[in-house]
């Protein structure tokens, strides 16, 4: 049990009962299963209402107070009239963190986690509604946050492009499971997709700022043979996989083989037998497959530009995501050198062991400390 100096500190949860939950959920999740550990911390997580469970992989660790709004009414609710508070089915709290851009009504202190803001720079990637309920949020987090993190230098830098003054933000980083998948396991997974020759990673769901598109011209234009392409995660946006390009890929020499989605087991299977994991994405505010395929000790090709740039080091290499040729040059490097990948390789885990949960959920709490009265 929490002892008396323990904060109480409720945490919007709705994430985990998403159609495609993707980060933002899962950072939610991994930061209440640390908060959940912490005797100084206790959390209550605070959602709209749902008539079903979230999935198990995603389910909220500890008890999670339901408004009577369902979560799109709730949205609107709190940007728009102010209400209902937080407080009225939580109970009093020490602090309020919005894991996401959609901020509650509240009396506390209030904490806002913000991934990236594409959605201003990039309005046609979204739905309408989704910009409209996103661009209301991030008003209502320069009237109100008292603190915003970051999970990048670049979400930060963007941040405080929004009109945010700097010493509102702080940079906290997300982390990664460091599970390495034993062999047999592996060749399991790969036959159970028809990966049984070299094969290179992408994961993802499919939607335009992953830069399928330019993945796909960069396989098109490489020169290496008997090596596949592996496109791993749930359907999207039916133009962000562009058929007519695919169909410029020789399957003689390349196979386009498309899992759909896959359990988290099965995900880090397919990035520990994959030769490189690639993330060409136009923006991001993170990067999870970036650390995921570091975790399993293997090399990544991800984009010069984003935040994705920030977590490769030594264990990969950052390309201009719309340069296919680039793109397919850093590939084949990686793919024909085996010196060149093995020193990658070698340097993955522990760039990977750089992110922890541990290290998010210490920060976070510093930042609730920082502002709770």
């Amino acid at each position: 049990m929490p002892d008396t100096l323990a904060l109480r500190v409720a945490l919007t949860m709705d994430a985990s009962w998403t159609p495609v939950p993707g980060g933002t959920a899962v950072a939610a999740v991994q930061l209440a299963r640390r908060l959940v550990d912490d005797p100084t911390v206790e959390p209550i997580g605070v959602a709209g209402a749902h008539r079903t469970e979230a999935p198990e992989e995603l389910r909220p660790p500890m008890h999670v107070a339901h408004h009577r709004l369902p979560r799109p009414l709730l949205a609107d609710a709190w940007h728009h009239l102010g209400r209902p508070r937080v407080e009225r089915a939580t109970g009093p709290v020490d602090v309020v963190h919005a894991t996401s851009v959609i901020t509650p009504a509240t009396r506390a202190p209030l904490v806002v986690t913000v991934h990236d803001l594409l959605f201003l720079h990039e309005p046609d990637w979204f739905t309408g509604r989704g910009v409209r309920v996103m661009r209301a949020g991030l008003d209502a987090i320069r009237r109100r946050a008292d603190l915003v993190l970051c999970s990048s230098r670049a979400t930060a830098a963007d941040v405080a492009a929004a009109g945010i003054e700097e010493d509102r933000l702080r940079v906290v980083p997300l982390g990664v499971d460091v599970s390495p998948v034993a062999a047999e396991r592996v060749e399991d997974v790969r036959r159970r997709h028809d990966l049984e020759r070299p094969y290179v990673l992408w994961n993802g769901t499919f939607e335009p700022r992953k830069n399928l598109r330019g993945l796909l011209e960069a396989i098109a234009r490489w020169d290496v043979d008997g090596v596949d392409l592996a496109l791993v995660g749930p359907s999207g946006w039916r133009e962000a996989y562009p058929p007519e390009l695919a169909d410029r890929i020789d399957p003689d020499r390349t196979r386009v083989v498309t899992t759909g989605f896959v359990p988290r087991a099965e995900l880090e299977a397919l990035h520990a037998g994959a030769v490189v994991t690639c993330l060409p994405s136009l923006a991001e505010g993170f990067g999870f497959p970036v650390l995921e395929a570091f975790a399993q000790g293997t090399p990544v090709v991800t984009s010069t530009g984003t935040s994705t740039e920030e977590l490769v080091g030594d264990a990969g290499i950052a390309v201009e995501p719309t340069d296919p040729d680039a793109l397919a040059e850093a590939l084949r490097s990686i793919v024909t050198d085996d010196g060149l990948r093995s020193r990658l390789a070698s340097a993955a885990p522990a760039q990977a062991a750089r992110y922890t949960w541990d290290r998010t959920a210490q920060l976070t709490v510093e930042a609730y400390r920082e502002v709770a009265r």
